[in-house]
């Protein structure tokens, strides 16, 4: 396990995540010493979702999308859920987080449909990724090159397909911030 102390990680989420797909990192994160902050809409809590239909647990957030301050942070999680993907990507500030996210290098890690955010926001363009396999087309469409691997590395952009994938991503993110 890395030894993550010192390091921030912003989680950006909205209700209807995929719950393994949020609490999973976060808790790997947290456990290897990062702190661990999550971002949403609003302030209320958000509820999470397993197999994008089945609620779950609701997961406490630290602040909106407006309070994340993408300059004091070392790494930024994306998780998915369809409609927490199809929410998200259209949140203005949501796009500009991940915009200044590839834009200061951080590590940007993209699971299952969260990559969408990525088309939205113009930043799929000559990038190698991976995603739930539904979102190949988006991705191709938006000038990705879209592969089938649990884990794809792309400069600072880590992308996985679905829940699946989830020790290969957490363990991607923590080699990134180490």
């Amino acid at each position: 396990m890395s030894d993550l102390t010192g390091k921030t990680v912003a989680i950006i989420a909205t209700d209807f995540v995929e719950e393994s797909e949020l609490v999973q990192p976060r808790d790997a994160l947290r456990a290897a010493g990062a702190t661990v902050r999550i971002y949403s809409s609003s302030t209320d809590p958000i509820q999470a979702v397993q197999g994008d239909t089945e609620p779950t647990q609701q997961v406490d957030v630290d602040g909106t999308f407006d309070d994340l301050d993408a300059g004091a942070i070392d790494a930024l999680v994306v998780p998915g859920g369809t409609v927490n993907a199809d929410r998200i990507r259209v949140e203005p500030a949501a796009q500009d987080i991940v915009r200044r996210a590839m834009e200061d290098k951080l590590p940007l890690a993209v699971i299952c449909h969260g990559p969408w955010l990525l088309v939205s926001a113009g930043l799929v363009r000559g990038r190698r990724l991976t995603s739930y396999h539904s979102l190949a087309d988006d991705v191709r469409n938006a000038g990705g090159t879209w592969t089938d691997e649990e884990v794809v590395v792309d400069g600072n952009l880590i992308t996985s397909r679905n829940p699946d994938d989830l020790p290969a991503f957490v363990k991607a993110i923590e080699d990134a911030l180490s």
